[in-house]
């Protein structure tokens, strides 16, 4: 059975006929995570299903002109039950700059309430990885960090795992120009692996080109598990496990 850690499934057109899509494939957990106020209520209601889960946050593309109060439309979400992480939240310095001190603070905030609820703190990072691992080194990591659909080198691993996150990764690491993720994959702790497939982007292979769901987490896994030299239901075994402990889930 497999746990896929990071989607958008109301992005996707019927997120009813993809939930039943994922069962049938073996995905026993998911994480549906906002990236605003809106898309935080349509996760929670999301998470209303069996095995599904929500995470609320601002994405750091939704922070320009950052006022401390907004973290207050995080935390109304944080006492319910089936919330059960902060994010997706961080940095990201590819599709606009102009506004990191903005990125910052209010990553800072989404710190600092992972602490206070002793919630998983997921992490986006894009053409940020050292950036974001220096914010955290500063001002100290929450308990659990994930740093979703990762994007660095072993070393950058290495760094991570020092600070004691958990490293997902996402359909990209199955692209043929991906053999340094693949790479990276190779040096994760087997405590401290995940999968996802930040649906409906980055749909792995065979399926690129399409619309991407949870289904397809077990694509991810299998390119995982032949990078490590083991079998995907060893992967899945792992990931799973390590999904459960991330969230603060009973097993």
């Amino acid at each position: 059975m497999w746990f896929d850690t990071h989607c958008h499934l109301y992005d996707l057109a019927d997120d009813v006929a993809a939930l039943e899509r994922a069962r049938r494939a073996g995905v026993a957990g998911i994480l549906v995570v906002g990236v605003d106020p809106p898309t935080n209520e349509k996760a929670l209601r999301l998470a209303g299903a069996e095995g599904v889960w929500a995470g609320a946050a601002f994405h750091p593309s939704a922070v320009k002109g950052w006022k401390e109060e907004w973290i207050t439309e995080i935390e109304t979400f944080l006492s319910r039950e089936k919330v059960v992480a902060v994010g997706e939240t961080g940095i990201d310095l590819y599709w606009d700059d102009s506004y990191f001190d903005d990125q910052v603070a209010a990553f800072e905030a989404h710190v600092d309430l992972a602490k206070k609820y002793e919630k998983a703190l997921v992490i986006h990072t894009r053409n940020s990885l050292n950036e974001t691992l220096e914010i955290l080194e500063r001002v100290g990591p929450p308990e659990r960090p994930i740093f979703h659909c990762w994007s660095g080198d072993p070393d950058q691993v290495r760094r991570a795992v020092d600070i004691g996150a958990f490293i997902s990764f996402a359909g990209n690491v199955s692209f043929k120009s991906a053999q340094g993720l693949r790479e990276a994959a190779c040096e994760v702790p087997r405590d401290r692996l995940l999968v996802e497939t930040d649906s409906p982007f980055l749909t792995p292979v065979p399926h690129r080109g399409k619309t991407n769901e949870p289904a397809y987490v077990a694509l991810v896994g299998a390119v995982v598990a032949e990078a490590r030299g083991v079998e995907p239901d060893e992967v899945a075994r792992l990931t799973t496990s390590n999904a459960h402990r991330a969230f603060g889930l009973e097993t």
